[in-house]
């Protein structure tokens, strides 16, 4: 055979202990030397295995394609996940929330975990196995779905500048979402959720903590929006509240959705905003609504908790308080939202005020919703006195609709000659 071009790379059959033959080829990347194995090689008489043309053009189609990565220009998991977050935070402008998350899960895990691994060096086994291992842990499958996603942007940004040449995380199986045993929406019934603003003490910060409350169920907003929300966006001759602010961790930043919006304001949330708005000290339009009466700061989340449990338990429900009482401030969101859905309001009107990106989250509402096919009176009337006494006769052996007899109703079955049977076909042909 004649010697091969320069630059073609070198192809050649090798043999493991078990005899079976395989191609491989081999070819220089700058410096380095890159061997591949490419297939099976074709036995005599078989038609399974590459031949040496084939061999030939898949050493071809590997050397154009492959992306390999020099020693030199290899990098851990670690470094391209610091360089990656990097540029989530100044070149996408991700939320300072989102990239205090991304930096958690690849410190305290996701590093860990690989440790100096070379990134092109991971597979989807090495990426299965922390999956097994963070679900061992006691992860939730959602946290556990958190860290692949962000994993698999990671890979995605290193193929991208030729660090590694596949994405392990698109081949490997997903954890299902929790299949929880309660499935049941928390939330107060108009009732309760008065008991609760009635309960709120007559101190400091009880002065914001009443309409805070009620705001928060008559309009859906989550925590970070009412402590972000500003009197400017309180439009009292619109009867809107826009939504353009979400404090969370610390920060002021844009709402969940990124997305500005504007909800409906009920006359009670402005007669309890515009007594809040009177009795404040800050008054100004970038004020908040909802700041620390003495300081004008941000209310502290935690402190907002606490101190609605306290309401909570000074109403009598001190065995609802939390997450394994089932109402958290939260369930002051799913208030709006059942309570908008029991009264007719279309789920896309829903899923706009409370800003969902997706209708599937508005679905949860939806059985609270009138039941549009008046399905509880088609079940009154099928059930119903009237209903028994317009039911039709029942038909007895041998007899048909019209109450003809048809046949003998002591002959067994089986002796009755059926339509279409040999035995009629032979009478038709005497």
């Amino acid at each position: 055979m004649g010697k091969r071009s320069y630059g073609s790379g070198r192809l050649f059959p090798y043999r493991d202990t078990a005899g079976r033959e395989s191609w491989y080829g081999s070819w220089r990347v700058g410096s380095s030397r890159v061997q591949r194995k490419l297939g099976e090689k074709r036995a005599p008489g078989s038609r399974s295995g590459l031949t040496r043309n084939q061999a030939e053009r898949e050493l071809r189609r590997r050397m154009e394609n492959d992306v390999v990565v020099a020693s030199a220009d290899r990098h851990s998991l670690g470094e391209v996940g610091e360089r990656y977050v990097d540029h989530l935070e100044h070149v996408m402008e991700r939320k300072p929330s989102t990239i205090q998350d991304y930096r958690g899960y690849l410190k305290g895990h996701l590093e860990p975990f690989f440790g100096d691994s070379p990134i092109d060096k991971i597979g989807p086994p090495k990426v299965a196995s922390y999956l097994k291992r963070k679900r061992g842990a006691g992860l939730s499958s959602k946290t556990v779905q958190n860290h692949l996603n962000f994993l698999h942007g990671l890979f995605r940004y290193a193929i991208r500048r030729k660090w590694a040449q596949i994405n392990p995380v698109g081949h490997v199986d997903r954890p299902t979402k929790n299949r929880s045993p309660d499935r049941r929406i928390r939330f107060l019934r108009v009732g309760e959720l008065e008991a609760v603003v009635r309960a709120v003490p007559d101190d400091v910060l009880g002065r914001i903590e009443g309409a805070l409350y009620l705001t928060a169920a008559m309009t859906g907003l989550r925590q970070g929006e009412l402590l972000g929300l500003r009197w400017i966006d309180v439009d009292w001759q619109a009867a809107r509240i826009r939504v353009a602010d979400n404090f969370t961790r610390g920060r002021l930043g844009s709402p969940k959705s990124h997305e500005a919006r504007s909800v409906p304001m009920a006359d009670r949330v402005a007669r309890a905003l515009e007594l809040l708005f009177k009795a404040s000290a800050y008054r100004s339009e970038n004020d908040l609504v909802f700041c620390h009466p003495e300081t004008g700061n941000p209310y502290d989340p935690n402190r907002l908790r606490e101190r609605f449990y306290e309401a909570m338990r000074a109403a009598g429900m001190g065995h609802r308080v939390g997450r394994n009482g089932g109402i958290t401030f939260h369930a002051l969101r799913h208030t709006f939202g059942t309570q908008m859905a029991a009264k007719g309001a279309p789920l896309r009107n829903i899923q706009e005020w409370m800003g969902h990106a997706d209708s599937k989250t508005t679905e949860i509402y939806r059985h609270f919703a009138p039941d549009p096919t008046n399905g509880a009176q088609f079940v009154e009337r099928a059930f119903s006195a009237e209903a028994e006494s317009e039911r039709a006769p029942e038909f007895g052996p041998g007899t048909s609709q019209d109450g003809e007899r048809c046949g003998d109703p002591n002959q067994p079955a089986s002796e009755i000659p059926m339509a279409g049977t040999l035995a009629e076909d032979a009478d038709s042909t005497r």
